[in-house]
């Protein structure tokens, strides 16, 4: 497998597919090939105690030689990152005259939780006590929005602290009074700094091909796989490498004749052979339907040898990069891989070395390689699930910037 660097994988999906079974046994996997392994819950719906049937709480628990199970809890996840800005936040609500204990509810807020939860990675990495780190992801939705969280933050690290630091030490007592609301101490920036590094971390671990990969589970249903397709799209507009599809809960082929279940396994059967067109270069393996609820270590080993059969899961099936910079003639062409996505849905701006890139509502901003950012914008087409954006040679004109 890997040398020192300590492996990621990521696993996620749309509920009900199977994810944490299948997390759970590959983590199982690895740690029987003698790797030490954590597998770490991020869905704030856990389910990984429940696969196991093992008792797991907010710190690593051992499940069994090599493997460690971990269900973190937000409120430990909040008083370790969190405490100093939730405070300042329930200090606002209540200048807003609400009570202290609803103030303190609101800050809360949505999708911290997961965040937090994620964090985690960032600790286990550096604490060297694993080799392996399976994530059994939050829904997929959730989790891209959560993931590209750390994009946004650098922003806010490098624009907004410094106002906000410098604003707070010109006159506190005078803003307070004219605009009615408390404004943050500096260790309040302090502690968003410290959470936004942390997230910062966590993104670049995630965005590492050398390091993670990202995992996608689906069912052979058509939401399940127009959902997957989705998330594929959004992770590598947002750089996460994926290098593995999953259909779990295939009815095997003795099934064909049986009534009941033929007509779902014909169905299942016609769909598979789009899925591993529709994700290649990406590998698409299979896990049966099994005849019995597969709980415990020695049920999870058998979906683990159905889905990786001798093979390390450790293992990177696939590496690719989401995009890269080609020269053609005098020009150069900025590939972007956006599988399942039509031109039309993708909008471009370009502001000096950055391009924005927005698709169905997500943005992204790829910072342009140095070669790239006095090179003006010549348009962009798409072909193949690649979008090609082209840029004039750079020996002839010097930038004007145009939108692509």
């Amino acid at each position: 497998m890997m040398g020192p660097m300590t492996r990621i994988l990521l696993y996620t999906g749309k509920g009900g597919v199977g994810k944490t079974s299948i997390a759970a046994a590959t983590a199982l996997l690895s740690a029987r090939r003698g790797y030490r392994t954590i597998v770490l819950s991020t869905d704030i719906a856990h389910s990984l105690a429940d696969a196991f049937d093992v008792p797991l709480g907010p710190e690593p628990t051992v499940i069994e030689k090599n493997l460690w199970g971990q269900e973190p809890d937000v409120y430990h996840n909040i008083a370790r990152y969190w405490s100093t800005i939730q405070k300042y936040m329930a200090e606002l609500f209540s200048w807003r005259g609400l009570d202290a204990v609803l103030a303190e509810e609101m800050t809360v807020l949505p999708g911290m939780d997961e965040l937090g939860n994620l964090l985690w990675i960032a600790d286990h990495v550096e604490s060297g006590d694993y080799d392996v780190i399976v994530v059994d992801a939050a829904p997929t939705g959730e989790t891209l929005r959560l993931l590209s969280l750390p994009e946004a933050s650098r922003w806010w690290i490098e624009r907004i602290a410094p106002i906000g630091r410098r604003v707070s030490r010109i006159g506190r007592p005078m803003l307070e009074r004219m605009i009615g609301v408390p404004m943050p101490r500096d260790e309040v920036f302090a502690a968003a700094e410290r959470l936004l590094n942390r997230l910062d971390k966590v993104h670049r671990l995630l965005a590492d091909p050398a390091q993670s990969s990202v995992r996608i589970a689906l069912a052979l249903e058509k939401l399940s796989i127009v959902e997957a397709q989705r998330s594929f799209t959004y992770f590598h507009l947002f750089g996460y490498p994926s290098d593995l599809v999953v259909c779990n809960r295939v009815l095997p082929s003795e099934m064909a004749g049986d009534g009941s279940f033929g007509g779902l396994r014909a169905t299942q059967q016609r769909y598979l052979p789009e899925v591993e067109a529709q994700y290649a270069p990406v590998p698409v393996r299979t896990v049966p339907q099994f005849d019995r609820e597969m709980i415990g270590t020695e049920r999870l080993a058998e979906i683990g040898r159905a889905l990786f059969g001798d093979d390390d899961p450790t293992s990177f099936f696939y590496r690719g990069r989401p995009y890269r910079v080609v020269a053609e003639g005098d020009e150069h062409v900025l590939e972007v891989l956006l599988p399942f996505t039509s031109r039309d849905a993708v909008q471009l701006t370009r502001d000096g070395d950055e391009l924005l890139l927005q698709v169905d509502g997500l943005r992204r901003t790829i910072v342009l390689p140095r070669a790239l950012v006095d090179a003006p914008t010549m348009g962009a087409k798409m072909e193949d699930g690649v979008l090609r954006i082209r840029f004039q040679g750079t020996k002839s004109t010097k930038s004007s910037k145009r939108g692509g």
